[in-house]
Parts: structure tokens; sequence; C-alpha cells
């Protein structure tokens, strides 16, 4: 039976062939067959999640909290020292260089990536700013967000953080960084559909140690996890999923 391998829409497009060598990798060392699949948008991963096609899934933390409490999924590893944090930006030609320059009625660049908005929200409580005080424009990546921002297509974008600094110095130059999270307890994991009960040792080894070998350093690096990962600890998921129920209260 093919073990299906879902990985969260908000990766990198550098990263697309690094996953693919990864699979090849996960393959050999569960001795099982992998296909891999790269949504697009979130619609997409919900789609596959609501359908129940979905085995395994490397998934931001916001998802992946509702996966473990709503449907069951097993933890199995995280990514070491890789948390997720977010920039909110505005254009260097804008007024806007501070926080406190965002004013109710401004518009807001974003992408499909719930995470990212909650945690700019939770900023935006230091200058009285609430959702409903914004216009919200859906764009459909963060380099999308760049090119808005720099045309004045809104006022203020949000990014990743990862996404922020992989943009090109040159248009990193055209942007003002308002500011950054520093959450440090917020990141992506794997987690396996319990259904798959039985492999979830095999599959923490398999990911844990992938760092171990030459060739699956190279292969980590390639997707921008040169540390690896390591086994998701029960007291790791709790205080994940409470700093989540924290941040959407």
């Amino acid at each position: 039976m093919t073990i299906n391998f879902l990985i969260a829409p908000d990766f990198s497009p550098e990263f697309y062939a690094g996953w693919h060598f990864l699979n090849t990798r996960l393959q050999r060392l569960i001795d099982a067959p992998v296909h891999l699949f790269m949504a697009t948008n979130a619609e997409e991963q919900r789609k596959a999640i609501d359908n129940d096609t979905v085995d395994i899934i490397y998934a931001n933390p916001f998802d992946a909290a509702k996966l473990m409490r709503e449907l069951g999924y097993l933890p199995v590893v995280r990514p070491v020292n890789r948390f997720d944090e977010m920039v909110i930006s505005s254009s260097a030609e804008s007024e806007i260089k501070s926080l406190q320059d965002i004013k109710p009625g401004m518009s807001v660049l974003c992408t499909e990536n719930y995470d990212v908005k909650l945690i700019a929200l939770r900023l935006l409580e230091a200058v009285d700013i609430e959702e409903k005080d914004l216009t919200w424009i859906s764009s459909e990546s963060f380099s999308a967000v760049a090119r808005g921002l720099i045309q004045r297509e809104g006022d203020i974008g949000l990014f990743m953080s990862s996404a922020y600094y992989k943009l090109t110095s040159l248009t990193r130059s055209r942007l003002n960084l308002l500011i950054e999270s520093k959450i440090n307890d917020l990141y992506h994991v794997v987690l396996l559909h319990p259904r798959h009960a039985s492999m979830l040792e095999t599959l923490q080894k398999a990911f844990s140690t992938m760092h171990e070998t030459v060739a699956g350093e190279m292969l980590l690096e390639d997707i921008g996890l040169s540390e690896g990962f390591s086994i998701l600890k029960n007291e790791e998921v709790e205080l994940l999923i409470d700093l989540i129920e924290t941040l959407r209260d």
C-alpha cells in the first residue's frame, strides 16, 4: 500500500526538488512506497485531508494542532532549531515606518497562511488594531505580497520570516521591516495518520537519524532544514497546542 505524504503549501519553491529527493530517501529508510504531494494552496490541503487521503503530513503548527486534537494524528518529528516567525512590512517609500504608523482603514496584503495572520493580529494588539479595522487583500504568494507593497497595492504586508529573508536583497531594500515576531515555540511538524500507528517508531527513526549520513545532510540542506529533525515529545505537543489556543483566544 502506498503512503501519501503531503507537504504544507507554505514551503519555499526553491525547496520543491529537495522534498522529492528527501522522499526518495524516506522510502528506502522505511521500506515502503511513499507518494509525495506538494499542496499548492490551503484549499488543496484541506480537500486532501477531508478526503482522508493524507497519511503523513508536514504541517504548520496551527493546522497540526487541529489535526492532532480533532483527527487524532500522531506526532512524529519537528525540525531542529527552525521556528515559525513572521514579519510585518511596508514599502520603503511608504510613510509607514513603524508599527505605530499603522492605522484603521489601511490595507493588508497577505497569503492564505492563517498562522501568519494570527500572529500578526497579536502583534497589532500593541497599537490597538483589530482584524475588523483593516482591509485584507489576498495574495497568491509571499513574493506577490512583496511586489504588491512595492507597487503600492497595499499599505502593509505579512510574511513568514523564512520567506521574507529569501527575497532578493534588492527586493528587501525596497521594503521596511516594521516588526518580526520572536515567539520561538512555533514550528512545523511531521504527523502520522492514526491508521498507520504501527509505523510510528519506524518513521520517527527514519526522520531523526537522516542527518547522520553525508547524503542525508545534503538532502536536509536542500529543504532548508540543515540540522535535521528530532522526535516530537508529548510535552512539546502539549505546549504547542496550548500556545495555539492562546493565540486563537
